[in-house]
């Protein structure tokens, strides 16, 4: 994820984020997972179920990399959820997942990298203020990485941020090559592509992931419009990914299809709502559809239908 695009836009999102104090100690009753979670499983949960160490062999090591992975997939339901509830949901999973020394360790990680998203948000703030080119993406890039070594150590950073800070150099010397002057078109294809070359694998397979999966679903669409039944979708997906993967595509698609068969429901009763209230007040039929969509919809799914009214 490229600097512009990744962390430092992701930083954002947590304008909202209230102080935490203490948070690491809080033991109030259970809160539900946000709605947006449910039917999903938990980043980095796989990565930390390997780390309970055996009877008497100590606390063992932390995966920080998987951890940031477990704090992102909660924290990704900011707004939904205050952030004390959201990380009382990561404090359980790691109680469920963790030795019990493993667990105190990471929720002070917890409290650590709530607090370096606040900073992190107040930062953006200046960033905000600097002009347009290279040199202030560079200004950012050194500024996050001097205030990341304010809140973590040096193996805590590269695990959970190494891959991030590659890709954003990566992003850097690649714009710094579209921005020079001296170099004409076929000089800066010859630079990209050795920037291209020395990509690290890991890195590479992140920013192909996207284009290999349209490509994919372009394969799946393809076939269907020849003929092909969801069965031989699921063999194609499988076979390019793997079993669990493709079911979960297949669910992905009963739950678009599903989706869809409701906004067409939706979008034909709205109408005849419409229709037959024309000479209504406006009141009247605000109030209409206003029950139209309770009836039909959730809190969470109402917030979605805008995109497809007329």
């Amino acid at each position: 994820m490229g600097l512009c695009g990744g962390a430092l836009a992701a930083a954002v999102l947590w304008w909202a984020l209230p102080s935490v104090p203490g948070i690491a100690g809080s033991a109030s009753a259970p809160v539900a997972p946000a709605a947006s979670l449910q039917g999903t499983e938990p980043d980095g949960v796989d990565s930390l179920g390997g780390l309970n160490p055996l009877p008497g062999a100590g606390s063992g090591p932390l995966a920080y990399a998987a951890l940031r992975r477990l704090f992102d997939y909660h924290l990704s339901t900011v707004g939904e959820q205050s952030v004390p509830a959201i990380a009382q949901q990561i404090h359980l999973a790691l109680d469920q997942t963790l030795a019990p020394e493993q667990a105190a360790a990471a929720k002070r990680l917890l409290a650590r990298y709530l607090d370096f998203k606040h900073a992190l948000f107040a930062l953006e703030q200046h960033w905000t203020q600097l002009p347009p080119g290279s040199q202030s993406v560079r200004q950012r890039f050194d500024g996050m990485q001097a205030l990341r070594a304010r809140f973590f150590n040096a193996e805590e950073e590269q695990a959970m941020f190494g891959l991030e800070d590659v890709a954003d150099q990566d992003a850097l010397a690649r714009l710094d090559i579209a921005n020079n002057p001296a170099l004409d078109a076929a000089q800066r294809s010859a630079q990209w592509a050795t920037l291209d070359a020395a990509m690290p694998q890991a890195l590479r397979a992140e920013r192909d992931a996207p284009r290999a999966i349209l490509h994919l679903e372009d394969k799946a669409r393809a076939l269907r419009a020849q003929g092909g039944s969801e069965d031989e979708v699921y063999r194609l997906r499988a076979q390019a990914l793997d079993a669990s993967a493709a079911a979960r595509l297949a669910e992905l698609d009963r739950e678009d299809q599903a989706w869809r068969g409701r906004m067409d429901r939706y979008l034909a009763e709205r109408a005849a709502v419409l229709k037959a209230l024309a000479e209504a007040p406006e009141s009247e039929r605000v109030a209409a559809l206003d029950s139209l969509q309770q009836t039909q919809f959730s809190e969470l799914e109402r917030k979605r239908l805008a995109a497809y009214e007329p």
